[in-house]
């Protein structure tokens, strides 16, 4: 038996592939910064929401959003040839925003046991 689903393991294949190629052949700076940080599956696997956190403003995210989306083209012919796919899913980008929560926790922690 498989370890585990194969909408995992194609989104773990995605994952791998899109972090690598933000890395090496994406040159548009408005997601340049940006990191991939999930990506999940729909069960008859025609999606892939793709989960990226970026730091800044939303102004940053709204960029980043907009990069995404008039690269999407040429991510999916980059990733199609890595996944073995009969067909490539359809890409869809969101932000990521647990990491912003989760800095805003860590600070208000902070702040009240420096109050102590």
């Amino acid at each position: 038996m498989k370890p585990y689903p194969r909408g995992e393991r194609i989104g773990a294949a995605i994952h791998t592939a899109l972090s690598e190629l933000l890395s090496r052949k994406i040159e548009d700076p408005r997601i340049s910064m940006a990191t991939i940080s999930g990506v999940e599956m729909t069960s008859d696997l025609k999606i892939a929401y793709i989960y990226f956190t970026l730091f800044g403003g939303k102004d940053k995210v709204k960029d980043a959003m907009a990069g995404f989306e008039s690269s999407r083209g040429y991510i999916k012919k980059h990733i199609a040839p890595k996944l073995g796919l009969r067909y490539m899913p359809e890409l869809k980008f969101l932000h990521d925003s647990s990491f912003d929560y989760g800095s805003k926790i860590d600070s208000i922690l902070n702040s009240v046991i420096s109050n102590n």
